[in-house]
């Protein structure tokens, strides 16, 4: 089972490598930079646009009644994610303009797909999952901006949101995003009956910007500026924050007393970071020739989380409610 998940995710991470050689390789240069510039934001813009357009308005209601758990998943994805992050660019490791990226992937919001997708192999609550994970993403709209604007000034040559990059937000994020959302009624029913097709413009264009973004580092010297070393202690890092994190959920659900069930939508919505969201977000949100030294660091963590979390799946799915202190429930 834990092959088979991570399998579902495979030919995206053969995907994300393929398109980072050929950028290294091949960047586009004269001409073709504002071409693929043009292209990048319009992959941006249909990208959210999808999203607008997935959201449901019956998983927004349903999911207020839950609010216990979607607290503390938001909680942790934007509070707890952040401070961990502020912690370890404090310390001085070396990490010299990645440690940029590592903090801007602690402000992320969480997954969907596969935090639902591991909630379910958990045998957790799969309706609250889809709720949180769809609040997550809805909020990290307006609250990544807002946390990279505070804790990332002068980051990465991020100085703040300027009036520039405020209209960036508006016209590449939020804009598609609800007029994605106002035409579900009209387009809802096609979007269903076609998801696997739509997941590949989905992919496609988070390729497309890590193509331009990775192009535009490499022509500044990328791989001059990352040493080995450097690549190798974000990895460390990012497998310390996850550890950190998933320990923190799994206490805060304990101390919090929700069921089992919940306990696994905590842990699986408030430990991951969405890629999805994070590259063209990125490319909104800082200068062409830094994004993919911001995106780096969150590369190696979606990795590492689609790894973890499988396994963790799977454990959970066969451990018995009493490993949560709950009383076992007898079959009906």
């Amino acid at each position: 089972m834990i092959v088979r998940i991570i399998g579902l995710f495979e030919p995206l991470v053969l995907a994300l490598v393929g398109t980072v050689l050929l950028a290294s390789l091949l960047p586009a240069h004269g001409a073709f930079v504002p071409v693929m510039d043009g292209f990048a934001d319009a992959g941006i813009a249909l990208l959210f646009f999808l999203h607008g357009a997935k959201l449901s308005r019956e998983a927004i209601r349903e999911g207020a009644r839950n609010w216990k758990v979607h607290i503390a998943a938001l909680a942790t994805t934007f509070l707890l994610f952040p401070l961990f992050g502020l912690a370890f660019t404090a310390v001085p490791l070396g990490l010299g303009p990645l440690a940029a990226g590592l903090l801007f992937l602690t402000l992320l919001p969480s997954t969907v797909q596969s935090s639902i997708a591991f909630t379910a192999v958990a045998r957790g609550n799969v309706a609250a999952a889809v709720c949180s994970a769809s609040f997550s993403n809805l909020l990290g709209i307006f609250v990544t901006p807002l946390l990279v604007a505070l804790l990332m000034s002068g980051a990465a040559g991020q100085g703040g949101i300027s009036l520039g990059t405020l209209e960036s937000i508006v016209l590449h994020l939020l804009v598609p995003f609800f007029a994605g959302h106002l035409l579900r009624p009209v387009i809802g029913s096609f979007v269903a009956r076609h998801k696997s097709l739509l997941s590949y413009v989905d992919r496609g264009s988070i390729l497309l910007v890590i193509y331009n973004s990775f192009g535009a580092a490499v022509r500044e010297g990328l791989w001059h500026r990352v040493s080995p070393m450097a690549l190798l202690v974000v990895a460390l890092l990012c497998c310390l924050l996850l550890a950190l994190v998933l320990l923190a959920t799994r206490a805060m659900g304990q101390v919090l007393g929700l069921a089992r069930e919940d306990l696994v939508v905590l842990q699986f919505c408030g430990s991951k970071k969405s890629l999805a969201s994070g590259v063209p977000m990125a490319g909104v949100l800082f200068p062409a020739a830094q994004v993919g030294l911001v995106i780096l660091p969150l590369m190696v963590f979606h990795q590492i989380q689609l790894i973890v979390c499988a396994f963790l799946a799977r454990r959970n799915a066969n451990e018995s409610p009493a490993t949560y202190g709950e009383p076992a429930r007898a079959e009906a």
